[in-house]
Protein backbone atom coordinates (compact mmCIF):
# COMPACT_ATOMS: atom_id res chain seq x y z
CA UNK A 1 0.00 0.00 0.00
CA UNK A 2 3.26 2.12 0.99
CA UNK A 3 4.63 1.57 -2.57
CA UNK A 4 1.89 2.37 -4.54
CA UNK A 5 1.39 5.64 -2.54
CA UNK A 6 4.85 6.47 -3.18
CA UNK A 7 4.44 5.71 -6.93
CA UNK A 8 1.23 7.61 -7.23
CA UNK A 9 2.99 10.74 -5.30
CA UNK A 10 6.09 10.66 -8.01
CA UNK A 11 3.37 10.63 -11.07
CA UNK A 12 1.80 14.26 -9.25
CA UNK A 13 5.23 15.95 -8.87
CA UNK A 14 6.85 14.39 -11.76
CA UNK A 15 6.06 17.72 -13.74
CA UNK A 16 7.53 20.33 -10.96
CA UNK A 17 10.67 18.21 -10.63
CA UNK A 18 11.10 17.87 -14.30
CA UNK A 19 10.55 21.27 -14.37
CA UNK A 20 13.05 22.39 -11.24
CA UNK A 21 15.46 20.15 -12.94
CA UNK A 22 15.89 22.00 -15.82
CA UNK A 23 15.43 20.93 -20.18
CA UNK A 24 17.62 18.18 -19.84
CA UNK A 25 15.17 15.79 -17.91
CA UNK A 26 11.75 15.04 -19.25
CA UNK A 27 9.22 14.00 -16.56
CA UNK A 28 8.80 10.02 -17.58
CA UNK A 29 12.31 10.34 -16.86
CA UNK A 30 12.53 11.81 -13.78
CA UNK A 31 9.96 9.10 -12.87
CA UNK A 32 11.74 6.12 -13.82
CA UNK A 33 15.15 7.67 -11.94
CA UNK A 34 13.04 8.09 -8.86
CA UNK A 35 11.12 5.18 -9.00
CA UNK A 36 14.30 2.88 -9.50
CA UNK A 37 16.45 4.51 -6.98
CA UNK A 38 14.26 5.27 -4.28
CA UNK A 39 11.81 2.51 -4.42
CA UNK A 40 12.59 -0.05 -5.98
CA UNK A 41 16.20 0.40 -5.24
CA UNK A 42 17.84 -0.57 -2.21
CA UNK A 43 16.43 2.36 0.38
CA UNK A 44 13.06 1.16 -0.52
CA UNK A 45 13.67 -2.32 0.49
CA UNK A 46 14.62 -1.01 3.39
CA UNK A 47 12.25 1.92 3.86
CA UNK A 48 9.16 0.42 2.97
CA UNK A 49 8.16 -2.74 5.47
CA UNK A 50 7.13 -6.44 3.79
CA UNK A 51 3.92 -6.02 6.09
CA UNK A 52 1.54 -3.29 7.17
CA UNK A 53 -0.44 -3.54 10.11
CA UNK A 54 -3.83 -2.66 9.79
CA UNK A 55 -4.26 -2.95 5.83
CA UNK A 56 -7.96 -2.50 4.84
CA UNK A 57 -9.07 -6.51 4.11
CA UNK A 58 -10.83 -6.95 1.23
CA UNK A 59 -13.77 -9.45 2.62
CA UNK A 60 -15.74 -9.47 -0.67
CA UNK A 61 -13.88 -13.04 -2.04
CA UNK A 62 -13.70 -12.12 -5.61
CA UNK A 63 -13.61 -15.33 -6.16
CA UNK A 64 -17.42 -16.43 -5.30
CA UNK A 65 -17.87 -16.39 -1.59
CA UNK A 66 -20.70 -15.90 0.56
CA UNK A 67 -20.49 -11.84 0.53
CA UNK A 68 -19.68 -12.26 -3.33
CA UNK A 69 -21.60 -9.12 -4.84
CA UNK A 70 -22.73 -11.18 -7.91
CA UNK A 71 -24.50 -13.68 -5.77
CA UNK A 72 -27.13 -10.75 -4.35
CA UNK A 73 -27.27 -8.80 -7.17
CA UNK A 74 -30.85 -8.27 -8.55
CA UNK A 75 -31.73 -9.72 -12.27
CA UNK A 76 -33.06 -7.17 -14.67
CA UNK A 77 -36.66 -6.59 -14.55
CA UNK A 78 -39.00 -9.18 -16.56
CA UNK A 79 -40.69 -8.33 -19.40
CA UNK A 80 -44.01 -9.14 -18.23
CA UNK A 81 -47.58 -7.43 -18.33
CA UNK A 82 -48.81 -5.99 -16.06
CA UNK A 83 -51.51 -8.23 -15.70
CA UNK A 84 -48.93 -11.10 -15.48
CA UNK A 85 -47.04 -9.39 -12.42
CA UNK A 86 -49.83 -8.70 -10.71
CA UNK A 87 -50.88 -12.79 -10.81
CA UNK A 88 -47.77 -13.43 -10.00
CA UNK A 89 -46.96 -10.91 -6.82
CA UNK A 90 -44.17 -9.74 -9.19
CA UNK A 91 -42.37 -6.14 -8.24
CA UNK A 92 -40.22 -5.20 -11.56
CA UNK A 93 -38.40 -2.07 -9.95
CA UNK A 94 -37.05 -4.54 -7.32
CA UNK A 95 -36.98 -7.40 -9.06
CA UNK A 96 -39.14 -9.33 -6.05
CA UNK A 97 -42.13 -11.35 -5.56
CA UNK A 98 -44.88 -10.95 -2.70
CA UNK A 99 -43.69 -14.47 -1.80
CA UNK A 100 -40.25 -15.07 -1.83
CA UNK A 101 -38.01 -18.59 -0.94
CA UNK A 102 -37.87 -18.55 2.75
CA UNK A 103 -40.22 -15.26 3.12
CA UNK A 104 -39.32 -15.71 7.07
CA UNK A 105 -35.08 -15.38 6.23
CA UNK A 106 -35.23 -11.51 7.66
CA UNK A 107 -36.33 -12.45 10.72
CA UNK A 108 -32.71 -13.75 11.83
CA UNK A 109 -31.16 -9.98 11.61
CA UNK A 110 -34.65 -8.10 12.07
CA UNK A 111 -33.69 -7.70 15.98
CA UNK A 112 -30.08 -7.74 16.11
CA UNK A 113 -28.66 -4.40 17.03
CA UNK A 114 -24.27 -4.39 18.12
CA UNK A 115 -24.36 -3.31 21.63
CA UNK A 116 -21.11 -2.07 23.35
CA UNK A 117 -20.80 -4.07 26.55
CA UNK A 118 -21.58 -7.81 23.82
CA UNK A 119 -19.09 -9.98 25.08
CA UNK A 120 -17.06 -12.38 22.07
CA UNK A 121 -19.76 -15.14 22.14
CA UNK A 122 -22.25 -12.85 21.86
CA UNK A 123 -20.93 -11.01 19.02
CA UNK A 124 -20.08 -14.62 17.33
CA UNK A 125 -23.43 -15.64 17.42
CA UNK A 126 -24.69 -12.18 15.16
CA UNK A 127 -22.03 -12.92 12.68
CA UNK A 128 -23.21 -16.32 12.02
CA UNK A 129 -26.99 -15.45 12.19
CA UNK A 130 -25.74 -12.87 9.54
CA UNK A 131 -23.90 -15.82 7.62
CA UNK A 132 -27.01 -17.82 7.78
CA UNK A 133 -29.32 -14.97 6.32
CA UNK A 134 -26.26 -14.29 3.74
CA UNK A 135 -26.12 -17.73 2.78
CA UNK A 136 -30.60 -17.51 1.73
CA UNK A 137 -30.18 -14.57 0.52
CA UNK A 138 -27.52 -16.22 -2.22
CA UNK A 139 -30.51 -19.65 -2.24
CA UNK A 140 -33.11 -17.37 -3.30
CA UNK A 141 -31.09 -15.36 -5.91
CA UNK A 142 -29.80 -18.87 -7.27
CA UNK A 143 -33.82 -19.95 -7.64
CA UNK A 144 -34.46 -16.56 -9.28
CA UNK A 145 -31.14 -17.10 -11.90
CA UNK A 146 -32.59 -21.01 -12.45
CA UNK A 147 -36.31 -19.33 -13.51
CA UNK A 148 -35.06 -17.30 -15.35
CA UNK A 149 -33.20 -19.58 -17.41
CA UNK A 150 -35.01 -21.90 -17.78
CA UNK A 151 -37.72 -19.68 -18.51
CA UNK A 152 -40.17 -20.87 -16.20
CA UNK A 153 -42.08 -18.12 -15.89
CA UNK A 154 -43.18 -17.70 -19.56
CA UNK A 155 -43.86 -21.13 -19.48
CA UNK A 156 -46.35 -20.71 -16.58
CA UNK A 157 -48.13 -17.84 -17.74
CA UNK A 158 -48.28 -17.87 -21.80
CA UNK A 159 -49.49 -20.99 -22.54
CA UNK A 160 -49.58 -19.29 -26.32
CA UNK A 161 -46.04 -18.79 -25.96
CA UNK A 162 -45.12 -21.61 -25.08
CA UNK A 163 -47.22 -23.52 -28.21
CA UNK A 164 -45.44 -21.78 -30.45
CA UNK A 165 -42.34 -22.65 -28.46
CA UNK A 166 -42.95 -26.42 -28.69
CA UNK A 167 -44.00 -26.35 -32.34
CA UNK A 168 -40.85 -24.40 -33.37
CA UNK A 169 -38.73 -27.18 -32.17
CA UNK A 170 -38.43 -30.87 -33.33
CA UNK A 171 -40.20 -33.64 -32.25
CA UNK A 172 -38.33 -35.32 -29.02
CA UNK A 173 -37.67 -39.44 -30.18
CA UNK A 174 -38.43 -41.61 -27.03
CA UNK A 175 -34.72 -42.20 -27.01
CA UNK A 176 -34.00 -38.62 -26.34
CA UNK A 177 -36.60 -38.77 -23.53
CA UNK A 178 -35.63 -41.56 -22.02
CA UNK A 179 -31.66 -40.04 -22.13
CA UNK A 180 -32.67 -36.67 -20.85
CA UNK A 181 -34.48 -38.61 -18.06
CA UNK A 182 -31.17 -40.19 -17.28
CA UNK A 183 -29.01 -36.84 -16.89
CA UNK A 184 -31.27 -35.08 -15.34
CA UNK A 185 -29.01 -34.52 -12.15
CA UNK A 186 -26.42 -32.97 -14.37
CA UNK A 187 -28.94 -30.08 -15.23
CA UNK A 188 -27.34 -27.82 -12.23
CA UNK A 189 -24.18 -28.02 -14.24
CA UNK A 190 -25.45 -27.02 -17.04
CA UNK A 191 -27.82 -23.84 -18.32
CA UNK A 192 -31.24 -24.67 -20.08
CA UNK A 193 -29.69 -23.43 -23.66
CA UNK A 194 -26.25 -25.20 -22.85
CA UNK A 195 -28.79 -28.77 -22.69
CA UNK A 196 -30.53 -27.88 -25.88
CA UNK A 197 -27.54 -27.74 -27.71
CA UNK A 198 -26.30 -30.61 -26.41
CA UNK A 199 -29.17 -32.57 -27.06
CA UNK A 200 -29.52 -30.57 -31.04
CA UNK A 201 -25.41 -31.09 -31.27
CA UNK A 202 -26.39 -35.19 -30.36
CA UNK A 203 -29.53 -35.43 -32.87
CA UNK A 204 -27.16 -34.08 -35.68
CA UNK A 205 -24.40 -36.73 -34.53
CA UNK A 206 -27.33 -39.38 -35.10
CA UNK A 207 -28.41 -37.84 -38.47
CA UNK A 208 -24.71 -37.55 -39.55
CA UNK A 209 -23.76 -41.26 -38.80
CA UNK A 210 -26.69 -42.85 -40.30
CA UNK A 211 -25.94 -40.89 -43.49
CA UNK A 212 -22.34 -42.05 -43.76
CA UNK A 213 -24.08 -45.33 -43.07
CA UNK A 214 -26.43 -44.65 -46.02
CA UNK A 215 -23.56 -43.57 -48.38
CA UNK A 216 -21.41 -46.58 -47.19
CA UNK A 217 -23.57 -48.84 -48.52
CA UNK A 218 -24.03 -47.11 -51.45
CA UNK A 219 -20.46 -47.88 -52.18
CA UNK A 220 -20.72 -51.40 -51.53
CA UNK A 221 -23.30 -51.95 -53.91
CA UNK A 222 -21.17 -49.71 -56.49
CA UNK A 223 -22.80 -46.86 -56.63
CA UNK A 224 -20.38 -43.71 -56.98
CA UNK A 225 -23.32 -40.53 -58.06
CA UNK A 226 -26.31 -39.33 -55.71
CA UNK A 227 -28.38 -39.58 -58.77
CA UNK A 228 -27.49 -43.16 -59.39
CA UNK A 229 -29.49 -43.76 -55.73
CA UNK A 230 -32.70 -43.57 -56.25
CA UNK A 231 -32.56 -45.74 -59.15
CA UNK A 232 -30.80 -48.16 -56.67
CA UNK A 233 -33.22 -47.78 -53.85
CA UNK A 234 -36.38 -48.18 -56.41
CA UNK A 235 -34.96 -51.39 -57.29
CA UNK A 236 -34.47 -52.16 -53.81
CA UNK A 237 -37.64 -51.38 -52.36
CA UNK A 238 -39.04 -53.44 -55.76
CA UNK A 239 -36.87 -56.92 -54.91
CA UNK A 240 -38.50 -56.29 -50.98
CA UNK A 241 -41.52 -55.84 -51.89
CA UNK A 242 -41.38 -59.22 -54.21
CA UNK A 243 -39.74 -61.15 -51.26
CA UNK A 244 -42.49 -60.09 -48.69
CA UNK A 245 -44.76 -61.45 -51.33
CA UNK A 246 -42.97 -64.48 -51.59
CA UNK A 247 -42.69 -65.54 -48.08
CA UNK A 248 -46.50 -64.13 -47.58
CA UNK A 249 -47.25 -66.85 -49.99
CA UNK A 250 -45.53 -69.61 -47.94
CA UNK A 251 -46.52 -68.68 -44.71
CA UNK A 252 -49.89 -69.08 -45.98
CA UNK A 253 -49.16 -72.62 -47.57
CA UNK A 254 -48.05 -73.39 -44.11
CA UNK A 255 -50.74 -72.70 -42.19
CA UNK A 256 -53.10 -74.29 -44.89
CA UNK A 257 -51.16 -77.39 -44.53
CA UNK A 258 -51.13 -76.87 -40.48
CA UNK A 259 -54.19 -76.33 -40.56
CA UNK A 260 -55.27 -79.40 -42.59
CA UNK A 261 -53.09 -81.64 -40.23
CA UNK A 262 -55.22 -80.26 -37.35
CA UNK A 263 -58.04 -81.00 -39.57
CA UNK A 264 -57.09 -84.58 -38.98
CA UNK A 265 -57.63 -84.44 -35.14
CA UNK A 266 -61.14 -82.50 -35.13
CA UNK A 267 -62.45 -85.93 -33.66
CA UNK A 268 -60.62 -85.69 -30.69
CA UNK A 269 -58.51 -82.60 -30.33
CA UNK A 270 -61.80 -81.31 -27.98
CA UNK A 271 -61.61 -84.18 -25.57
CA UNK A 272 -59.43 -84.02 -22.21
CA UNK A 273 -56.27 -84.44 -22.56
CA UNK A 274 -55.43 -83.87 -26.40
CA UNK A 275 -53.13 -81.41 -25.21
CA UNK A 276 -50.86 -83.87 -23.54
CA UNK A 277 -50.08 -86.13 -26.24
CA UNK A 278 -47.39 -85.97 -28.76
CA UNK A 279 -47.71 -85.59 -32.80
CA UNK A 280 -47.18 -88.88 -33.12
CA UNK A 281 -49.63 -89.88 -30.55
CA UNK A 282 -52.46 -87.84 -31.88
CA UNK A 283 -52.21 -89.30 -35.22
CA UNK A 284 -51.98 -92.98 -32.88
CA UNK A 285 -55.20 -91.84 -31.26
CA UNK A 286 -56.93 -90.47 -34.27
CA UNK A 287 -56.48 -93.70 -36.51
CA UNK A 288 -57.62 -95.92 -33.41
CA UNK A 289 -60.21 -94.18 -32.57
CA UNK A 290 -59.40 -94.00 -29.14
CA UNK A 291 -59.98 -90.82 -26.71
CA UNK A 292 -57.34 -88.99 -25.38
CA UNK A 293 -57.73 -90.24 -21.65
CA UNK A 294 -58.47 -93.83 -22.42
CA UNK A 295 -54.93 -94.03 -24.65
CA UNK A 296 -53.23 -92.49 -21.16
CA UNK A 297 -54.82 -94.57 -18.85
CA UNK A 298 -53.46 -97.72 -20.96
CA UNK A 299 -50.28 -96.32 -21.92
CA UNK A 300 -49.80 -96.33 -17.97
CA UNK A 301 -51.01 -99.78 -17.39
CA UNK A 302 -48.52 -100.96 -19.87
CA UNK A 303 -45.47 -98.77 -18.58
CA UNK A 304 -46.46 -100.08 -14.83
CA UNK A 305 -46.24 -103.53 -15.78
CA UNK A 306 -43.19 -103.99 -18.14
CA UNK A 307 -41.30 -102.21 -15.36
CA UNK A 308 -42.31 -104.67 -13.10
CA UNK A 309 -41.26 -107.33 -15.42
CA UNK A 310 -38.25 -105.81 -15.15
CA UNK A 311 -36.93 -105.70 -12.05
CA UNK A 312 -38.83 -109.03 -11.06
CA UNK A 313 -41.38 -108.29 -9.46
CA UNK A 314 -44.26 -110.60 -10.61
CA UNK A 315 -47.33 -108.26 -11.72
CA UNK A 316 -51.03 -109.42 -13.45
CA UNK A 317 -52.35 -107.08 -16.05
CA UNK A 318 -55.21 -105.56 -15.50
CA UNK A 319 -56.35 -104.00 -18.81
CA UNK A 320 -59.91 -101.85 -19.32
CA UNK A 321 -62.88 -103.96 -20.68
CA UNK A 322 -62.89 -101.48 -24.22
CA UNK A 323 -59.00 -102.68 -24.98
CA UNK A 324 -58.82 -105.87 -27.48
CA UNK A 325 -56.44 -107.39 -28.92
CA UNK A 326 -55.99 -105.32 -31.89
CA UNK A 327 -55.68 -101.91 -29.83
CA UNK A 328 -52.97 -103.15 -27.61
CA UNK A 329 -50.91 -104.89 -30.14
CA UNK A 330 -51.33 -101.72 -31.73
CA UNK A 331 -50.22 -99.24 -28.52
CA UNK A 332 -47.65 -102.01 -27.44
CA UNK A 333 -45.98 -101.61 -30.86
CA UNK A 334 -46.25 -97.75 -30.53
CA UNK A 335 -44.55 -97.78 -26.90
CA UNK A 336 -41.89 -100.55 -28.05
CA UNK A 337 -41.07 -98.06 -31.00
CA UNK A 338 -40.61 -95.23 -28.99
CA UNK A 339 -38.58 -96.55 -26.41
CA UNK A 340 -41.49 -96.28 -23.58
CA UNK A 341 -41.04 -100.27 -23.17
CA UNK A 342 -38.63 -103.67 -24.45
CA UNK A 343 -40.16 -106.19 -25.55
CA UNK A 344 -37.38 -108.69 -24.39
CA UNK A 345 -38.78 -108.01 -20.63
Amino acid sequence: MAELGEKYCVYCLADDMAAHIGASRTPQEVMEHYISVYIDGNLGKACIPDTIPNRVTDHTCPSGGPLYPSLTTPLPPLDILVAEQQQLGYMPLRDEYEIEYDQDAETLISKLSVNYDDDDVEIELKYAHMDMYVRKLCERQRRKNIARDYNLVRAFLGKDEKEKELAARRKVTKEEKELRLKLQPFYQFMSCKEFDDLFENMHKEKMLRAKIRELQRYRRNGITKMEESAKYEAARHKHKKRKNKAATATGGAKRGKEDGREGEFSAIEHLPGFELLSNREKVLCSSLNLSPARYMTVKTIIIKDNLQKRQGIPSKSRLPSYLDKVLKERIMNFLTESGWISRCA
